[in-house]
């Protein structure tokens, strides 16, 4: 049973656990733009860097979105993509505050589909319900090339393992 930390305390991690070299789940979830669907995950034309948070509505969400968004702006043939468990409205919200432009805001709020497919929804905690802190790579012909579940929920992912792995 996979795991993560929030604030020191071990939280189980609900769902199919997806690894590096298993198929990326194909998955749709809502855009915060329009509320049309958005699939993530399987074969793609592009590279996709998939980054999961807990809710953009916190202050280590809200930062990683952005630095991910300014670090993104380079990357060719890459689809990058947020995916939260937020409200697309307020996903939209922030999204038009912060200029965030260069990443597709998602949400998982319908059925947590992603969440569970990806093994990345948190279980038994005051937390429980919503996606842990998560990075996936996955390659064009939709095999997971990288995998980070963040230690621990309070804390920014590893940045440049993650664009590392996508470029």
């Amino acid at each position: 049973m996979a795991t993560t930390m929030f604030k020191g305390t071990a939280v189980e991690l609900l769902g199919n656990e997806v690894n590096v070299g298993d198929k990326a789940p194909s998955v749709t979830v809502v855009n915060s733009d329009g509320l049309g669907d958005v699939t993530v995950g399987g074969a793609q034309a592009q590279k996709q860097l998939i980054i999961v948070v807990p809710s953009l509505d916190t202050g280590v969400c809200a930062t990683e979105t952005r630095n991910f968004n300014a670090k993104v702006a380079g990357l060719d043939g890459v689809q990058a993509t947020i995916v939260s468990l937020d409200l697309p409205f307020a996903a939209g919200r922030f999204c038009a505050a912060e200029g965030i432009d260069k990443l597709t805001v998602t949400s998982d709020f319908r059925n947590k589909d992603f969440a569970n497919a990806y093994g990345v929804l948190l279980g038994g905690s005051v937390l429980a319900g919503v996606t842990c802190r998560a990075i996936f790579v996955v390659e064009t012909d939709g095999t997971v090339s990288y995998k980070q579940i963040v230690p621990e929920i309070t804390e920014e992912p590893d940045y440049d393992a993650a664009l590392a792995a996508v470029k």
